[in-house]
């Protein structure tokens, strides 16, 4: 994408204010990128609450949707606010909005680890959805709390740590679903991803200027019909869920779920701190797509959010999602987002969602996300040292033990078992490290920066520097924000003595090395260490 910000001294940029375009075309084929994006993503979570925590229907979209759309185009309009101001001040016209919707992890985490226990011990849908509203609502005074800590943690964190931390999230739990979705259905998902992949990697364009996202979806649709994978009385049966609702406050079911919170700040203190980590990485992301936002502002929008979205009745909090750098490449610019918002919000108004889901076939949806993945993965790199492509790869590890551990999870509850009850020697026979991958992937985000953050310092050979990291990994896996079930006081104590070690380790190869005389490196020596800092990517 070629910027169109004007050179100061011309004759439009010393007019006395640059106008910044509402709309443009780009923002039309973003739109339908975004839009259907956060469709996937609204479709899940009702289906979630109706099927899982069998709250019924009429309270799913007669009020949870609802406060979800009012916060969505609260959210949107806001980040289209601050990317039309950030266009003025740097008199361009191509920035682009940062993305908003409900976050994808939270939705799975507040249902099958706050709300769903909650259900089966009382059998009262209610009761949970009550305690979802709590959490949510301590998830978005974290955020608050975070925005006046995020701006120091990103100065001193290396990009490489961020982004490749931001990479393995979109990697893990943007991209796999996804792609096993596509599969599942490939005669639909296949050409769908095609068009996706022409339209938005390359500059080649539709006959008469179709929007990518829409055209996509069409023959997606198309394909899913004509080959039978929807059926009319589906159709025909969700048409009668069909009815206006509007938001209300319901403070006083927050109220009645805070009052049983403290079970609630074992997950909801290191989500929260997950939350900032990830709006911190994803406006690291936008500023190395060219837009940078300030991190504070961000972060306060998103914990309003997620506060707002609770009084109102939504269990999920929304944030700035993954994905700015691939919107910015469909042409997406400064409107695009409150569009989005503003169209899923009207659909969760007229509770339209139970009858989408029999219209639109999911594997014609689900592509863009895949895009989102692969876009979020090549940027780590294209925007980072090549010197850090290791740090990069060690930042995303985390996020895969996560969702390995995860996978096993829930196929041993599919089972009727648990990991407890298999055990680790038979789990061990059967070839899966278990212990391991759910002891790393545990505060996920957090140690794929910390992680991330030692690498880079030992490719730097900032030996003491890494071994800051590491003792600061130690601390946080102490309290438990790293590598533990639960955050508590010597939470996960066999971890953090390893971080403790290993910080020792670094800083004494570090004294070593200072009291080394330095190598003798003839004229035609390159350093093999230094083969990959040549260039950046």
């Amino acid at each position: 994408m070629t910027s169109t910000a004007l050179r100061p001294g011309t004759a439009d940029a010393t007019t006395a204010r640059f106008r910044v375009p509402w709309w443009t075309r780009g923002d039309l084929n973003a739109f339908f990128g975004l839009a259907f994006n956060i469709l996937v993503n609204v479709l899940t979570l009702t289906s979630l609450l109706i099927f899982v925590v069998h709250l019924p229907a009429d309270r799913v979209l007669g009020t949870v949707l609802p406060a979800l759309g009012i916060a969505l185009i609260a959210g949107n309009a806001y980040y289209t606010f601050l990317a039309r101001r950030l266009g003025r001040r740097e008199r361009r016209t191509d920035v682009t909005a940062l993305p908003y919707g409900p976050s994808v992890p939270h939705m799975f985490i507040v249902v099958f680890v706050i709300m769903l226990p909650i259900y089966l011990s009382t059998n009262d849908p209610v009761r949970a959805w009550e305690a979802g509203l709590a959490w949510a609502f301590i998830i978005g005074v974290i955020v608050l709390i975070g925005a006046f800590v995020g701006p120091f943690i990103r100065r001193i964190t290396p990009r490489a740590a961020l982004l490749g931390t931001l990479a393995g999230i979109s990697l893990s739990f943007i991209s796999m679903r996804p792609a096993g979705q596509i599969w599942e259905a490939a005669w639909i998902g296949l050409p769908v991803l095609g068009i996706i992949l022409v339209g938005f990697f390359t500059d080649l364009k539709l006959p008469g200027g179709v929007p990518i996202g829409l055209a996509a979806l069409l023959v997606g649709t198309a394909i899913g019909w004509v080959g039978g994978y929807l059926s009319v009385p589906d159709v025909v049966a969700s048409a009668k869920d069909v009815a206006f609702a509007v938001p209300s406050l319901n403070l006083g079911m927050l109220a009645d779920g805070l009052r049983g919170m403290a079970p609630l700040l074992a997950t909801a203190v290191p989500l929260g701190v997950y939350n900032f980590l990830e709006a911190m990485s994803n406006v690291e992301s936008a500023a190395a797509a060219g837009d940078s936002y300030n991190l504070r502002s961000v972060l306060l929008a998103d914990g309003t959010g997620a506060i707002v979205g609770a009084a109102l009745g939504s269990p999920f909090p929304p944030a700035v999602y993954i994905g700015h750098p691939g919107w910015k490449e469909a042409g997406g610019r400064s409107s695009y987002s409150l569009a989005s918002g503003a169209f899923i919000a009207l659909l969760c108004f007229l509770g339209l969602f139970g009858l989408l889901s029999t219209v639109l076939p999911l594997p014609a949806i689900v592509p863009i996300l895949l895009y989102i993945g692969l876009l979020i993965g090549a940027q780590a790199f294209r925007s980072t040292p090549r010197l850090h492509a290791a740090a990069i790869i060690a930042a995303i590890i985390p996020n895969l033990a996560s969702w390995g551990a995860g996978l096993i999870d829930n196929a041993l509850a599919a089972a009727g078992t648990t990991a407890a009850q298999v055990g680790d020697e038979a789990l061990g026979n059967a070839g899966l490290v278990y212990h391991g991958l759910h002891v790393l992937g545990q505060g996920a985000t957090l140690a794929g920066i910390v992680f991330g953050t030692i690498v880079v310092f030992v490719l730097e050979k900032q030996l003491l520097r890494a071994a800051v990291a590491a003792l600061v990994g130690s601390a946080l896996s102490w309290v438990g924000l790293l590598h533990a079930d639960q955050v508590g006081w010597g939470a996960a104590p066999g971890v953090a003595l390893g971080y403790l070690l290993l910080a020792v380790t670094l800083a004494g190869i570090g004294q070593l090395q200072r009291r080394l005389p330095e190598p003798d490196v003839a004229p035609n020596d390159v350093p093999a260490t230094d083969a990959f800092a040549t260039t950046e990517a």
